[in-house]
């Protein structure tokens, strides 16, 4: 048998991306792979519509839906692993850029969601805080707020549930859009 040498055998087609991987170090590369297969976990907890809005290949899809089915420890690292692989083998910048782009909209919608809650206590709580309310938003029904109002606050003193407080909560919603 004879040795062989750099340039005797089979040339592969992707000795640039061979050279790529070379210099990078291996803990380097390994981080890349963990992060990836992080990346991957955190897609599977997206929901489906979710995912096939990402345009991923097929087999990933697949992949990451049956992560969520497999029931015991050892198959879902596996299938974790599996996920990493399939994940190395496309771009994972504008799968990231679009997940950036939904927290954003996630975190505008809650920051919205506060602002009419903060709106909903002031009120319950600080008779001044309805002209307040009027004045930031001219087009507030004084009198259909009023009477939400004082629906809400008997509710809250006679320990009814709250459904005024949801009524007023819908209004301010409405109003703050």
């Amino acid at each position: 048998m004879r040795n062989m040498t750099a340039g005797d055998g089979e040339q592969s087609g992707d000795d640039s991306r061979k050279a790529q991987a070379r210099s990078f170090s291996k803990s380097a590369r390994k981080r890349q792979a963990a992060s990836l297969q992080e990346l991957g976990v955190r897609l599977s907890a997206l929901p489906d519509r979710d995912i096939e809005a990402l345009g991923l290949p097929e087999k990933l899809f697949a992949a990451l839906r049956d992560l969520r089915r497999l029931p015991s420890h050892g198959a879902q690292v596996r299938q974790r692993q599996y996920i990493g692989k399939l994940m190395r083998s496309i771009d994972p910048e504008p799968v990231l850029a679009k997940l950036a782009a939904a927290k954003r909209r996630h975190d505008s919608e809650v920051r919205r969601f506060q602002e009419i809650e903060r709106w909903r206590e002031r009120l319950l709580t600080d008779p001044a805080a309805a002209e307040e309310l009027r004045q930031a938003y001219p087009q507030t029904d004084r009198a259909a707020l009023l009477r939400l109002l004082d629906r809400a606050r008997k509710e809250r003193l006679d320990g009814q549930p709250p459904a005024g407080a949801r009524e007023l909560f819908a209004y301010l919603r409405r109003l703050l859009a």
